[in-house]
């Protein structure tokens, strides 16, 4: 009966940590992206005879902002984890969730993928993890409605992938010791729906041709080890100029940071974070120093942060 199987995991308690992530890096709209070294651990507790109810505690990002109910995307990853292995869920059953979260919220950071990627861990382990890592990437991309930066937080890594007559693929690389992100994160919310909404239904060839280009070098250098082609792939012609529009620094910040030396930037996802690449401590501090003038001189408040990009992708580390 379901109600057995709840009645086991009354109690039990899974520890997730997952990473934050970049999505698209330039060129690789919805097909590439990268995870780096912010973290949300999420500790997930069942408890079988609530009335259904949630309990969400977050210290972080994100404080007094994340839905308490199913809506969240943590808990709509655990609950279609377990429906996917049992079939489906008892009635009133409820959750207790506290986060300890390090990605900002609406800056293109993959906030939303890795909270369902948390909870789709999470749910998987408190069954004893019958899911695949194909399996949960399927579900996550499900609740997401695409794979990229899903794929980063499960994975780790760089990561290529896409929907492909409804399977989905991934393939990723490790990233290099010495490589840096370099993060310009604006006080500036952009929801991720109000982004794609700026971009138009057709694009001039030639744009589309320079993309597929500059991905094609892009990830054939990950796979060899060139990051430095990082300044290919970087580039983009089918989607920041339009997100520049709703965004009128975008294209400041980023010139700002190659002028300072940077391997590659771009648009973070659909933003309002700005990243940049450097093996360089030298050139760190200088593209730092560039995104603060550039902030100062737009009157765009924001934080620099410099991260590493994590080759780790999501992964329980607590059960009790």
């Amino acid at each position: 009966m379901v109600t057995n199987w709840l009645a086991e995991l009354d109690g039990r308690r899974i520890t997730v940590e997952v990473p934050a992530s970049s999505a698209n890096l330039g060129a690789g709209y919805d097909c590439l992206a990268v995870a780096l070294g912010l973290t949300n651990r999420i500790e997930v507790e069942v408890r079988g005879w609530s009335r259904g109810e949630i309990e969400l505690t977050v210290e972080g990002e994100g404080v007094d902002e994340l839905s308490e109910d199913r809506d969240n995307r943590c808990i709509q990853g655990i609950e279609l984890a377990l429906r996917e292995i049992r079939g489906e869920i008892p009635e009133g059953v409820g959750w207790r969730v506290e986060m300890r979260n390090e990605i900002p919220l609406a800056r293109g950071l993959g906030s939303s993928a890795a909270a369902t990627v948390a909870g789709l861990v999470a749910g998987n382990a408190l069954l004893g993890e019958p899911l695949t890592t194909a399996d949960l990437l399927r579900l996550a991309t499900k609740i997401e409605g695409h794979p990229d930066n899903a794929a980063a937080a499960l994975l780790g890594g760089f990561v290529v992938s896409a929907e492909i007559d409804g399977a989905v693929e991934a393939l990723r690389f490790d990233s290099p010791r010495d490589l840096r992100a370099v993060l310009f994160v604006p006080e500036l919310r952009l929801p991720t729906a109000d982004m794609r909404a700026v971009l138009p239904n057709k694009v001039p060839r030639a744009d589309a041709v320079s993309n597929l280009t500059r991905v094609a070098l892009g990830v054939a250098g990950m796979a060899i080890g060139r990051f430095d082609l990082l300044r290919v792939v970087t580039v983009d012609r089918l989607h920041e100029q339009y997100r520049a529009k709703v965004f009128p620094g975008l294209t400041r910040l980023i010139e700002s940071a190659r002028e300072a030396g940077a391997i590659g930037a771009c648009l973070s996802g659909a933003g309002s974070t700005v990243i940049a690449f450097s093996d360089s401590v030298r050139t760190i501090t200088r593209i730092e120093g560039a995104f603060t003038a550039a902030s100062v001189d737009l009157d765009l408040p924001g934080r620099n942060v410099v991260v590493s990009p994590r080759n780790t992708g999501a992964h329980v580390v607590g059960r009790r």
